[in-house]
């Protein structure tokens, strides 16, 4: 089955989801102020600290869309070059979409902990000395970590670059990517520009991670059945 109809709001929601599921991964979530600490060169009690938040807003919001603009023309890219090998190999769709499906699901059951893939675990940002220089180093550094980001996030990017594959153009996967850059990047600008709401909700959504990764987790294996099953027509209004 390939997007050809379109995209409905339901695939690119569900692309949008799993952004924001990256979001609250171990590696992102937790380590939001020491990013924005690099990334603006600002300490971790100025960007706390409801004094100086004021003054230091404008820089803090720039760098953040500079890091964010980074990380999403990776992703945009990825699922441009997942939609043209599955362009290349268009007549191994079938294979693609039910050996997509399983890793989908498989990607599911990960999330909820059920299975342990260790290599999924891994955290692969490299660790710079230096902070960048101005904006147009802020950007490529987004485009380091969202290279580095990848092992982490794997089962949530990895459904979206299944779909993409699945996709008749290569516009569609970037706008699948799009939408999951999106998911990922517009928490992290509101939580840069309101950093002491982010921390203060932090400890508040704690809790509720594991209810989160179940949630998550179903979405994901019910997407993947229905890609094995060549059902995601279902998703497209008639």
């Amino acid at each position: 089955m390939e997007l050809s109809q379109g995209l409905t709001f339901t695939v690119l929601l569900f692309s949008l989801s799993m952004g924001l599921v990256s979001f609250a991964s171990p590696c992102i979530l937790p380590l939001i102020p020491s990013y924005l600490s690099y990334i603006t060169g600002i300490n971790y009690d100025e960007l706390a600290s409801p004094e100086s938040r004021g003054k230091k807003m404008l820089i803090t919001l720039a760098h953040s869309l500079a890091f964010v603009a980074g990380f999403s023309a990776i992703f945009v890219l990825l699922g441009a070059t997942a939609s043209m090998a599955g362009g290349i190999l268009s007549r191994y769709l079938d294979v693609i979409r039910v050996v997509g499906g399983v890793f989908v699901v498989i990607m599911g059951v990960f999330v909820m902990d059920i299975v342990s893939l260790p290599f999924l675990h891994q955290d692969a940002r490299l660790r710079l000395e230096t902070r960048p220089a101005w904006y147009a180093g802020t950007l490529v550094v987004g485009m380091i970590f969202g290279a580095g980001w990848t092992p982490c996030t794997g089962p949530f990017l990895g459904s979206v670059l299944t779909l993409a594959m699945n996709a008749d153009t290569v516009g569609r996967g970037m706008a699948l990517l799009t939408f999951y850059s999106l998911g990922l990047g517009i928490p992290f600008i509101l939580s840069a520009i309101a950093i002491s709401a982010f921390l203060s909700a932090f400890d508040r959504f704690k809790k509720h991670l594991r209810a989160v990764k179940i949630i998550s987790g179903l979405v994901l294996i019910v997407m993947g059945v229905l890609l094995i099953m060549d059902k995601l027509t279902i998703l497209i209004p008639r």
